[in-house]
Parts: structure tokens; C-alpha cells; sequence
């Protein structure tokens, strides 16, 4: 049930408790019977009243597939950050930039790292799992070699520094010897929204151009638009 309901509930006992008021007024003879009567119901009508809107409130929690997809609010959702990052990472992987790269390179595979993808959306979106699904994208394709980037590998040297004083010399990692990115991946999450009223149509832009490191040069850019409807 609802909360439309629960007042519903409410407003129902307040009136049975209201006409047992009335009754008690009809007959002299018997008004403190009555008055007995209603000091004993109300009490009890009120404590099933509370107890009938405190279940109509509950929460009801169904579990469903992550795959799904579910919009509730209209915002930028795991299904947006998915279907975004898979597609957007097909279209990079299947550029010239990968062909040219194996060709001069000998077959080598690029070494990629993803950078830094700012939110510049008017909502509040966690970048994190985007880049997540970017990243994962890269892994399973296993047509380019990923590096981490940014904090993790921040911590990762933390435990190579820590390993220095504190593992033993045939398994100490050395420093010097990361694998170092040919690229890096960067990018922003932009949007617009056009509203009246009860009615509003959000746009999103996920902008994503790769880097050559060494040359500064951007080699590939991309955008994915998404448009949603939104009636309250």
C-alpha cells in the first residue's frame, strides 16, 4: 500500500471514533456506558491505526538483474554507464589508430591508460564506474594492454616502496620496470537540459578523445549523445 493509502486508513478510524462520539450523545440513560465504551476503543482504534500506516509505509525491496534496464528518476543510471562505455569502446577499437599502431609497431599491442574523466553533467554522477566499465571493455577484448592509472598506481608504487625494506630479495618488485603507456584516454560527461512544467528532456554527452604520449598528437575522438524523456 501506499502513503495515499495509510491517510486513507487514517481518516476511516477518525470518523469510527467520531460516530461512537455521536451515539454516546443520544441517550442520557446510557452516556456513561458509552463514554466507557469509547475511553476503551480509541485507544485501540489509534494504536491500529498507527500500526496499519506504519505497514503501509514499509519499504519493498525486489531484487532484480544488474543487466536490466530500470529508470526510475530519469538520471544518468549503471544502464547509461554500460551501454556508453561498450559502445564507445568498439568504436575506438575498431579505428585506423590500432591498425596503424600494430603496423609500425610489429603487432606490438598499444599500451593504454585511462585518464581523467571530468563530470561537467548538472548532475552528480560517479565518473569512477564509467571508467570502470571502459576499462573492463579494454580487458576483455584483449586487443590493447592496460595500465593503471591514477590513484591505484599511486598505491601501487606505495607497496614496490614498501617491499624495499620489508619483502625478501627474490620476490621485492623493483622500480623502473611498469610498463609505459603509449596512450592515455580522457574525456567528460557533459549535459543539457530543456524543461517545462512537468515535462523535461535531458541530453548527455560523453566525450572521449585518445592521446599519443609521446607525441602529444590526439589520434581518436568520439562522442556518444543520449536523450531522455522525462514526464512527472
Amino acid at each position: 500500500m501506499d502513503l495515499t493509502i495509510g491517510v486513507g486508513i487514517l481518516r476511516m478510524v477518525s470518523e469510527l471514533a467520531d460516530f461512537g462520539r455521536s451515539v454516546m450523545y443520544k441517550s442520557e440513560k446510557t452516556s456513561i456506558k458509552l463514554i466507557e465504551i469509547d475511553m476503551q476503543v480509541k485507544p485501540l482504534l489509534f494504536v491500529a491505526a498507527i500500526t496499519l500506516f506504519i505497514s503501509s509505509c514499509a519499504r519493498q525491496v525486489t531484487r532484480v538483474s544488474p543487466d536490466e534496464a530500470i529508470d526510475i528518476s530519469g538520471n544518468w543510471n549503471n544502464t547509461d554507464s554500460r551501454m556508453v562505455a561498450d559502445e564507445m569502446t568498439k568504436t575506438i577499437l575498431g579505428s585506423s589508430w590500432l591498425g596503424n599502431h600494430l603496423e609500425k609497431n610489429g603487432g606490438t599491442k598499444p599500451v593504454v591508460v585511462v585518464g581523467m574523466m571530468q563530470n561537467k553533467s548538472h548532475e552528480h554522477i560517479d565518473a569512477e564506474t564509467f571508467v570502470k566499465d571502459i576499462e573492463r571493455a579494454f580487458v576483455q577484448t584483449q586487443r590493447v594492454r592496460l595500465v593503471q592509472g591514477g590513484k591505484k598506481r599511486e598505491e601501487l608504487r606505495a607497496e614496490k616502496a614498501d617491499q624495499q625494506d620489508n619483502a625478501s630479495l627474490s620476490t621485492m618488485k623493483k622500480f623502473g620496470l611498469e610498463n609505459g603507456a603509449d596512450y592515455i584516454l580522457q574525456g567528460s560527461i557533459n549535459s543539457i537540459v530543456d524543461s517545462h512544467k512537468r515535462q523535461k528532456v535531458v541530453y548527455y554527452q560523453v566525450d572521449l578523445e585518445l592521446t599519443d604520449i609521446q607525441s602529444n598528437e590526439v589520434i581518436w575522438i568520439g562522442d556518444k549523445k543520449i536523450a531522455k524523456y522525462v514526464r512527472n
